[in-house]
């Protein structure tokens, strides 16, 4: 893993944020994502997964909620400034189930930020969306705090990878308008994934994508890509029905990747 001093600075002050708030209950904290996976993007995300034996407090929710909101960077990320943060907290007792979804215990990210600071704080909720964060972790994510991470995180099945691809699908097509950049390249390492059980960064995902679309689209997840990595401008205003119709396409090629067979 490679970040920049100042990264480090913000992994370091969040580690230290869960250890003070959480004390003893903090089993173990993990470092996963793009920082692990294939080195940090410009408009990466540092994501951050800890598990606690007990649930939090009110107490320690509303501290964790206003440190984070301090030590998170505001999206979309400036060159230079604190990068966005995204903490998941998992109780060892709702993993040891197996159940699905999973449930999180707590949970910040940048795309909440207004919520959380007109007052909402964050609450227990299952989502489908995190048995992806468990099994891209279990094969990617490393230690800073606690054993390895095979021995906190359970062993996600195939057959919830699957599921959970399935249920996030219509939620993530729907959040298209104004989110181009990050849906195109989600719909492409989902796609990805299903097709070959593996997870690799949405850039990666983008170059195995491309060359399997028809001119147009690849240009278009290729303009997706290159925004990603900082190359050219995130701007989608004068693409019309161009991006939705890709959107919808990459969709078909995940669904169909999910089929049994």
């Amino acid at each position: 893993m490679q970040t920049a001093p100042h990264q480090d600075e913000q992994i370091r002050s969040t580690l230290a944020l869960l250890r003070r708030v959480l004390g003893d209950a903090l089993l173990g904290a993990y470092l996963h994502g793009s920082a692990v996976s294939g080195g940090l993007r410009p408009q990466s995300d540092i994501d951050l997964l800890a598990v606690v034996d007990a649930g939090l407090t009110a107490s320690q929710r509303k501290a964790l909620l206003m440190n984070l909101l301090r030590l998170s960077g505001r999206d979309p990320a400036a060159a230079g400034a604190p990068r966005c943060l995204e903490v998941t907290v998992f109780c060892r007792a709702d993993l040891a189930g197996g159940d699905y979804p999973v449930q999180a215990e707590f949970l910040y990210g940048e795309w909440l930020r207004g919520a959380f600071e007109d007052g909402e704080i964050p609450i227990p909720e299952r989502d489908p969306e995190y048995s992806l964060i468990i099994a891209q972790a279990r094969q990617q994510a490393i230690s800073l705090l606690g054993p390895a991470v095979g021995e906190l995180l359970p062993d996600i099945s195939i057959e919830h990878v699957r599921q959970a691809m399935r249920d996030v699908l219509p939620g993530l097509l729907s959040g298209l308008r104004g989110d181009e950049r990050n849906v195109l390249l989600t719909l492409a390492r989902m796609w990805y994934t299903a097709s070959t059980g593996k997870f690799v960064t949405k850039d990666a995902a983008a170059s195995w994508a491309i060359p399997r679309l028809p001119d147009p689209d690849a240009m278009m997840l290729d303009h997706a890509r290159r925004a990603y990595l900082g190359e050219v401008a995130d701007d989608w205003t004068n693409q019309g029905d161009a991006v939705p119709q890709l959107a919808e396409r990459l969709g078909e090629f995940v669904s169909n990747a999910l089929r049994p067979g």
